[in-house]
């Protein structure tokens, strides 16, 4: 596992205080979207589909440092849209520091290497960079529907690097995925020196152009990571629970916590969850207290749930898990020390894939260039 251990500090130490008072609905990552505004138009992600009077407004740093003291949680999460978008990114980022927050900027990195050569960013033990990455070269740019962005996020990544910056890579993985084409991307992003990687399956996102890319059968999400997981090679790392792994391995069940990974941009916070959108409300105490959580997640029969595996509604379970008791801690102390998860029957599976014919990740369902002109119109 690759994450520092001042952080793990912080973290376990959050979690068992709020298990200790009670509290069931914690939140430990605050999902904070200061703007839907992107510089790519990916056919697996709807937030660009907004008409350009949304895609105009952003959050103000003091709605963000509002929005992470009034949920509490330990972390914060800035996706997008594009946060190096933001003109007061640099300031909204400043501020969750000062508050001791750990912050992960995910960013496709398209701007990060000038942004970083402008002098924006400092480095800190509390910024990290998480750079959405698809897959190799190819993969990644039909993935995001624009040729050259993975050259250019290597550049950013490198460079970030070379500063001290803390740096991961993000990978959303969707249907038709090759799982040793997967294994080699790792190889690659571990040549890079990142602290660290993140998985997770791409499922339905209602917004997002093209429906036919998302991974909605839970059997195969769970033949997909353990054909990638196992047998795993020793340099590659995780920064995230390996008990979320595990869950997307098959080999645990979880059930969903969406409360864990509150979502708040610029209308609110958002009901149930990132992916879900039922209904926005002005307070995190409100989200928490009117929302019906007994109306989401597998258990509760929701056609919307029942194939969910993504981060958003489980790595809080997980991580939830290994602080529940000595069961908990002892799977995941076991799997830290050995996460190799020998498996000849997971070989074999991989072997067979390997030898089927694997197309693009995604099919590409929107015309950029109209999406940029859109953007360009919108600013």
């Amino acid at each position: 596992m690759a994450v520092p251990l001042s952080q793990m500090w912080t973290v376990a130490s959050y979690i068992v205080s709020q298990k200790l008072r009670g509290n069931k609905h914690y939140p430990l990552v605050l999902m904070l979207e200061p703007l839907f505004r992107c510089n790519l138009a990916c056919a697996g992600c709807g937030k660009i589909q907004y008409p350009p009077h949304i895609l105009k407004r952003q959050l103000t740093p003091e709605q963000c440092w509002k929005a992470a003291e009034e949920c509490g949680a330990p972390m914060v999460s800035i996706p997008g849209g594009e946060p190096l978008l933001h003109p007061q990114i640099v300031e909204i980022v400043e501020g969750l520091v000062a508050r001791k927050k750990y912050v992960y900027c995910c960013t496709n990195a398209l701007l990060l290497k000038e942004k970083l050569e402008a002098g924006w960013f400092k480095p800190s033990k509390y910024l990290t960079f998480s750079v959405h990455m698809d897959g190799s070269e190819e993969h990644h740019d039909f993935a995001v529907c624009r040729e050259g962005t993975f050259k250019t996020a290597v550049e950013g990544i490198r460079l970030a690097v070379k500063m001290g910056f803390r740096v991961t890579t993000n990978t959303t993985l969707f249907d038709g995925a090759s799982p040793q084409a997967v294994r080699e991307f790792f190889d690659e992003m571990m040549a890079l020196g990142v602290e660290g990687m993140m998985v997770s399956p791409g499922y339905a996102y209602p917004k997002a152009p093209d429906q036919k890319g998302f991974l909605t059968e839970r059997k195969k999400t769970t033949d997909l990571f353990r054909m990638i997981f196992s047998n795993r090679k020793k340099h590659w790392k995780f920064n995230q629970s390996p008990m979320f792994i595990e869950f997307l391995m098959g080999k645990r069940e979880f059930e969903c916590t969406p409360w864990g990974m509150p979502t708040y941009n610029i209308f609110g916070w958002q009901k149930p969850c990132y992916l879900l959108q039922d209904g926005y409300v002005e307070t995190f105490k409100e989200l928490i207290e009117t929302t019906e959580w007994e109306r989401y997640g597998r258990a509760s029969g929701n056609r919307a749930c029942q194939q969910c595996m993504v981060h958003c509604g489980y790595e809080t379970t997980a991580n939830d898990f290994t602080f529940s008791g000595i069961r908990g801690m002892f799977a995941t102390v076991k799997a830290m020390l050995t996460p190799s998860y020998v498996d000849p029957e997971a070989a074999a599976m991989l072997a067979e894939d390997a030898k089927k014919p694997h197309g693009p990740l995604v099919q590409l369902g929107i015309s950029v260039k109209k999406k940029d002109e859109e953007l360009v119109a919108a600013k």
